[in-house]
């Protein structure tokens, strides 16, 4: 695992969502190499899936940039030392704001 806490950098998640989501990429730690991003990735995501619901994303690394729509209360970026994640539950497009509960697009920079 790596060393140091996580921080988060965005968020609009419930805290025990929030919560998840750093316990899950720290077990993720346990399990692969810091090496191994998408391994990682699809372990946040598949207990994700599970746990709220389809339609979670997931994007693990050190270096990338991002420009996404997400469901409103679904949305997380935080680092794990030199890792950053990008978990976030994704929309249609903001068209269908009122129906789906989707806050405007986020822009996200690791």
């Amino acid at each position: 695992m790596l060393e140091g806490k996580a921080v988060i950098v965005e968020t609009d998640m419930l805290q025990n969502m929030q919560q998840n989501a750093v316990d899950l990429a720290s077990k993720a730690l346990d399990f692969f190499d810091v090496t191994e991003a998408t391994e990682i990735g699809r372990f946040i995501k598949k207990d994700f899936d599970s746990t709220y619901g389809p339609g979670w994303q997931c994007i693990v690394g050190t270096d990338f940039g991002s420009f996404v729509t997400h469901c409103h209360g679904c949305f997380i970026y935080f680092c794990i030392g030199s890792l950053a994640v990008l978990l976030f539950k994704g929309s249609a497009g903001p068209d269908q704001t009122q129906a789906n509960h989707c806050s405007p697009l986020e822009a996200v920079k690791a």
